[in-house]
């Protein structure tokens, strides 16, 4: 293999629709649950994959997880050079911007990976390797020290950033999976279907987990209608007490509150 080939970036091109405050749920619940975890860590350094054509979602990483953790850095990685080259202008202490894929070029072991609408374009298929490689690429857990590990977050959200769903893994694979949306905007909670990322949204039917998730999850909705009228909030939250009941949701009320809920990646994992 030549050292041309060695050194090309891995993954393909995205479309890099990005827009202001779209990742705003995701940055919260990434603040709110690895902010220890980055605090703990010597040199946290998270990694905003696939930031597209504008860098807006890096430079609001860095402000989002300095709040909750003020010694982070962030490398904003991007495929497309151009992108990079326009990224610069926006480069400041503790954010720069780096020409790269997959490979996740920076130095060490990173804490955080965001890679947000960046596998939407692939196939299924390609989904394990990916996340395989990314994982490798985290920081190692450490059980000395409490330490958990780094954090690969991903996942689809809409283009204003009302509905999101992720998956968080660690170092050993996938952990949990969430579903955020802004209260106000939902009909019914499998409205959030069309967001699921790529690992699932194929898997959404009859006989899979997560389609019997999100029916369950609507079923839910529907027997807490009269808490409507004290708020959205207070729907979801005796809808989410409900799913409880037979699914395992990983958090509680306080992110709840926020129109997340949470739940343990094995039970809506793929069937075979």
């Amino acid at each position: 293999m030549s050292t041309r080939a060695a050194s090309r970036p891995v993954g393909t091109v995205t479309r890099g629709t990005t827009n202001p405050n779209r990742l705003r749920r995701m940055d919260r619940w990434i603040a709110a649950v690895h902010g220890a975890e980055l605090r703990r860590t010597a040199d946290p350094v998270a990694v905003d994959l696939g930031y597209g054509a504008a860098p807006w979602t890096a430079v609001e990483l860095l402000q989002r997880l300095r709040a909750a953790a003020p010694r982070t850095r962030v490398v904003g990685v991007e495929i497309e050079p151009a992108r990079v080259a326009a990224a610069q202008a926006y480069a400041r202490e503790g954010l720069v911007f780096r020409h790269g894929g997959f490979e996740v070029p920076v130095p060490g072991r990173p804490s955080l990976i965001r890679a947000a609408n960046v596998l939407r374009q692939y196939e299924e298929g390609e989904v394990a390797a990916v996340w395989e490689r990314l994982c490798a690429r985290l920081s190692p857990a450490d059980p000395a020290t409490g330490s958990g590990g780094g954090l690969l977050v991903e996942g689809t959200c809409d283009e204003i950033g009302r509905r999101h769903v992720w998956v968080a893994l660690g170092p050993e694979g996938p952990r949990t999976v969430t579903f955020a949306t802004r209260l106000g905007s939902l009909e019914r909670p499998s409205d959030l279907a069309e967001r699921l990322p790529k690992a699932l949204i194929h898997r959404n039917v009859p006989g899979e987990p997560v389609h019997s998730f999100l029916h369950d999850f609507d079923r839910a909705w529907a027997a807490a209608a009269p808490y409507a009228s004290y708020g959205a909030r207070q729907r979801w939250i005796r809808t989410v007490r409900r799913l409880t009941a037979d699914w395992p949701v990983t958090d509680g009320p306080a992110r709840w509150r926020q129109g997340e809920v949470t739940v343990a990646w094995g039970a809506l994992a793929p069937r075979a």
